[in-house]
């Protein structure tokens, strides 16, 4: 397992390698993400964060997943239009992936390892969990589906 969140590389909605050591130094909010679920809604509180915020060094990642109640099944392209088109997004939506399972994404597995949910557990229980990771890579905090992104706005600030 790697030793910090910047030893891991993602994949953009293009497919291309990117690695979070690109993000150093910056605050982020890491969310599995889905485009046809009851918290889709929320895009629009985390660009709200990530207009508020970017220009301070905080940027939302968002991971499309399909793992709950088949409520991403678009490829990467249909994806990122929705994002666009509904939400005028402009953080970055990566690559769709899995994040529970033998499939989970490394990245995924290690956020689980850092901050663990509800009773200790670590598995994601649906989609738009999201986890704070501060200027040094530290997984700070993981949030509920139902936390609201206006609700992180706080600790952002605490962490800026």
């Amino acid at each position: 397992m790697s030793e910090s969140l910047y030893d891991f590389s993602v994949n953009d909605n293009a497919n291309n390698a990117v690695s979070l050591d690109n993000f150093k130094g910056k605050i982020l909010l890491i969310v599995n993400t889905a485009s046809k679920c009851g918290f889709t809604p929320q895009y629009e509180g985390l660009e709200n964060l990530q207009k508020k915020y970017e220009e301070k060094g905080f940027s939302v990642l968002a991971f499309p997943c399909n793992q709950f109640g088949n409520q991403e099944p678009g490829n990467n392209n249909e994806i990122q239009e929705f994002c666009s088109l509904n939400f005028q997004t402009s953080f970055p939506v990566m690559s769709k992936i899995d994040v529970n399972g033998e499939n989970a994404d490394p990245l995924f597995n290690y956020l689980k390892s850092e901050k663990k949910g509800l009773l200790g557990s670590k598995g994601i229980k649906w989609n738009f969990t999201k986890f704070l990771v501060d200027q040094n890579g530290e997984v700070i905090k993981r949030y509920s589906p139902n936390t609201e992104p206006k609700d992180i706005a706080q600790d952002i600030e605490n962490l800026l």
